[in-house]
């Protein structure tokens, strides 16, 4: 091999990158499943394309991939005190509390992790060992304390959402949230209904939502900052700065909305293509000419944790059908139909990538319902809180789903088998389904491999300054142009109270001036 040939082929293979490795520091200390998963396959992308990559957090990386470096810091207790946390609460139960309360609660207990972060000593270690990254990635979850760590180590910040534009992340950059057609996270897609009634709960939502975070939750955030970095500038300096947003989002899963440029979606970045299936499951799925229908609440809903009236009428429902049912339950069920299988776990995406999957009943996670577009299977969504009822409205929106809420009144055993009947038998949800898949799969390139370019990009150009729209240092009343508006109603009201003066001075002279000739006359 000649060494013009191999000098050739090494810059052919610097060109499929910007051909450097950077030092990039990852921190994503919230120990939830479908969290970690996010954090963890940004990180391995960034491990494949050769980077630097040292990860803070509190659950280890599985299967860590070849590449560049990989450094990981696991913090003490954050784990326990989660599980703690979860073991005495019931999720199906916790809707019931209002979005607002249940706001201030998670605060409450990531603001524990925060303090167990800052605080772990091999994070001290970190911190004082004069290490030197390129950028730092955070996720935008109740957390803004984290930014502190592009201070700390003087380089870029990359914020992760784990969900589209919304009002945690928009402030950050100035993107424009306008209430009259962009939902709040909470509220799901209302596109098709743009009444009074929709505009009007989703500005009070979000009136609620920007008071509770400016007037409280951002005010605890800073206070930590001060509590164990005194010295680090002002909270809104580190709050805004913010190079690069990546979405967990596009627009086969949203509504259309808009974004500034250091704006950036990476919707569905976490699926891997489908793997074999281990053979028991391979021979059920295989085997099932009629289809079969798959059964998941997600990571953290627990279905042993279903009120054992409601378990047994979805049995009963789902007994009625031809179709075989694959059940991820925690615990088996002796009492079952013949046709329903459980299983403690199962591989999701795989499953789902089965051609015989016919329909999957999900909890609604933003997980799950991008995995059922990625694989073209229509849902029926049982969302219990959180985003799960907006996604599951815009599964509905979309035309590839149907919902029964949990916490409703409606969620009836006669229901439940209208609804599944009515997904079975009615192509019109498998034919959407499958239009959102050819729209989510045509793309120029794969989603990680957009969230590697544009990360490599903000490192690239020092932040990507040219990239950040004005508007994100300005505060509300300027961004809304109040400070405008309110000069203008002034000037109108002292030409008013100017305009009245003169005429009732005029009008008083003219007053004057016949009153006077009348008695002269």
């Amino acid at each position: 091999m000649s060494l013009k040939f191999l000098f050739v082929l090494t810059l052919i293979t610097l060109s499929a990158s910007d051909g450097y490795c950077y030092k990039i520091l990852g921190v994503f200390p919230f120990p939830g499943i479908s969290h970690n998963i996010l954090s963890s396959k940004l990180m391995k992308g960034l491990l494949e394309a050769g980077h630097d990559v040292t990860m803070v957090g509190s659950l280890p990386i599985k299967d860590v991939p070849k590449g560049g470096k990989y450094n990981e810091i696991i913090i003490d207790g954050i784990v326990k005190h989660f599980q703690t946390t979860m073991s005495s609460m019931n999720m199906f139960d916790m809707e019931k509390e209002g979005f607002l309360k249940l706001l201030v609660t998670m605060s409450e207990n990531f603001n524990t992790f925060l303090g167990l972060t800052f605080t772990d000593p091999k994070v001290q270690q970190l911190i004082h060992s004069g290490e030197k990254f390129d950028a730092v990635i955070v996720e935008q979850f109740s957390n803004d304390a984290l930014k502190v760590f592009a201070h700390i180590f003087d380089c870029h910040l990359i914020i992760l959402s784990s969900i589209g534009p919304n009002s945690w992340v928009n402030d950050l950059v100035g993107n424009p949230s306008p209430v009259s057609y962009a939902a709040h996270f909470t509220v799901g897609d209302f596109s098709k209904d743009l009444s009074i009634y929709n505009r009007g709960k989703n500005m009070l939502i979000y009136i609620g939502d920007y008071l509770l975070s400016n007037l409280y939750l951002l005010r605890k955030q800073d206070a930590i900052i001060r509590q164990y970095f005194p010295d680090a500038p002002p909270f809104m300096d580190l709050y805004t700065n913010v190079s690069l947003v990546l979405l967990n989002s596009h627009t086969s899963l949203y509504p259309a909305l808009p974004v500034v440029p250091n704006m950036v979606e990476i919707g569905g970045y976490f699926i891997d293509p489908p793997k074999e299936l281990p053979k028991d499951l391979k021979d059920i799925l295989d085997n099932s000419p009629e289809g079969v229908i798959y059964f998941s609440l997600g990571s953290n809903l627990k279905s042993k944790d279903l009120p054992l009236e409601r378990r047994e009428f979805i049995l009963r429902v789902l007994g009625k059908l031809k179709e075989k049912v694959l059940c991820k339950f925690e615990e088996d069920l002796p009492d079952r139909p013949k046709n329903v299988l459980i299983r403690k776990w199962l591989p999701q995406q795989d499953v789902l990538a089965h051609p015989n999957i016919k329909l999957f009943i999900t909890h609604g996670g933003l997980l799950s319902t991008t995995e059922t577009i990625y694989h073209g299977v229509p849902i029926l969504a049982i969302p219990v809180f959180g985003d799960q009822n907006a996604n599951a409205d815009r599964a509905v929106a979309g035309g590839y789903g149907l919902k029964l809420e949990y916490l409703s009144p409606d969620f009836t055993e006669e229901n439940l088998e209208k609804k599944l009947n009515e997904l079975l038998h009615n192509p019109q949800y498998r034919n959407n389904v499958k239009s959102k898949q050819k729209v989510y799969h045509d793309r120029p390139e794969k989603p990680m491999k957009t969230a590697v370019y544009w990360i490599e990009y903000a490192i690239r150009h020092k932040g990507a300054p040219h990239l950040r729209v004005a508007g994100a240092k300005l505060p509300w009343y300027k961004y809304y142009m109040v400070d405008v508006l309110a000069v203008i109603l002034l000037a109108l009201l002292v030409v008013y109270k100017t305009g009245k003066c003169v005429v009732q001075k005029l009008f008083g002279k003219i007053k004057q001036t016949v009153s006077s000739e009348k008695k002269k006359n």
